[in-house]
């Protein structure tokens, strides 16, 4: 079995904001799309530059990061590339459209 990030649905993402357990809530969208909407709390790192060295906005590997983007899409692709960095607690729960 390939080990890889989790894919949670939105209602289990906003069961884990709720939680104080240290978690981090990254939105993977553009700044301009962040600026005009986001989950309250969520910090911006763009997919485009998550690439090979750890963002500094996230120096805890086994933080819990819940992350999300506008359609799914991008969210999938950074929840890979952090886990292919040695992140360990990552929860994908696709696109702010369905929020």
């Amino acid at each position: 079995m390939v080990q890889s990030y989790t894919q949670i649905s939105q209602d289990e993402a906003k069961e884990m904001m709720q939680q104080d357990d240290g978690h981090v809530i990254v939105d993977v969208r553009r700044p301009d799309e962040f600026v005009a909407g986001h989950i309250p709390g969520a910090i911006c790192i763009p997919n485009e530059t998550i690439e090979s060295e750890q963002p500094e906005e996230l120096p805890d590997t086994d933080q819990i990061i819940l992350i999300y983007c506008r359609s799914g899409n991008r969210s999938k692709q950074a929840a890979q590339k952090l886990f292919d960095m040695g992140y360990t607690n990552i929860y994908e729960f696709g696109g702010i459209i369905d929020w």
